[in-house]
């Protein structure tokens, strides 16, 4: 009996120490994987100092501590305007997300718009007035324009008054008259009958009105030489 205790108390003692000697196997593999870590992190971060202290070296000449310690406090005492401006950008994006669809909708208003015009003909009017002015440019020299620049007074002064009333009705009728005009002209007319007709009311009357249009046409327009003098 005490043979059999013995033994099973050996085997516990023999299993307790294969445990003991296992735990510290994958101990000491610890041990080295981290050993091997710690010299590869080294090397690493002796190679980042290196490589730091090279591409700081151009900087050097232009850096203090002194200059950082008082950026780090100029930081400090500005947190609350760093907060401050943050929340701007927060809010100004915001504002941006709200404004996407709005702008998408005028984006789209503005194509059907200029959709619209291009049915219409818009654009082909303003290539046509585009060829115009071309041909106006191209057609005419530069005294041409100054002569007009110099005269344009006059011009616009004789158009306002074609555009009276009184001389568009006049205008209208002497243009329905020539429309409508159908005279024949004997081939062989004396003398006699010109005379003879000389003495007609309405042929004197007429030639009356022509003398008179005559003379006004040769005599200078007060207007247009007030226009001038100023």
């Amino acid at each position: 009996m005490e043979t059999n205790t013995f033994e099973k108390e050996l085997k516990d003692i023999h299993q307790k120490l294969d445990f003991i000697s296992e735990q510290m196997r994958e101990y000491q593999q610890r041990q080295r994987e981290l050993s091997e870590l710690k010299n590869d992190l080294s090397l690493i971060a002796k190679d980042v100092f290196n490589a730091a202290v090279d591409e700081l070296e151009d900087v050097a000449p232009y850096f203090d501590s002194g200059d950082m310690i008082l950026l780090v406090k100029k930081l400090l005492r500005n947190t609350k305007n760093i907060s401050r401006l943050l929340t701007q950008f927060e809010s100004a994006e915001d504002l941006f997300s709200d404004l996407q669809p709005l702008g998408k909708q005028m984006f789209n208003q503005l194509l059907n718009t200029l959709n619209e015009m291009d049915k219409k003909g818009y654009f082909d009017f303003l290539r046509e007035s585009i060829n115009i002015v071309d041909t106006v440019v191209t057609s005419f020299s530069i005294d041409d324009v100054r002569l007009l620049r110099e005269n344009i007074a006059s011009m616009l002064l004789t158009f306002k008054n074609l555009t009276q009333p009184e001389m568009l009705s006049t205008i209208d009728n002497a243009l329905g008259f020539f429309r409508k005009m159908d005279i024949t002209v004997e081939k062989d007319i004396s003398y006699f009958q010109i005379m003879k007709e000389l003495r007609n009311p309405e042929v004197k009357q007429g030639m009356i009105f022509m003398l008179e249009f005559i003379k006004n046409m040769a005599k200078p327009n007060k207007n247009l030489v007030t226009e001038k003098q100023n």
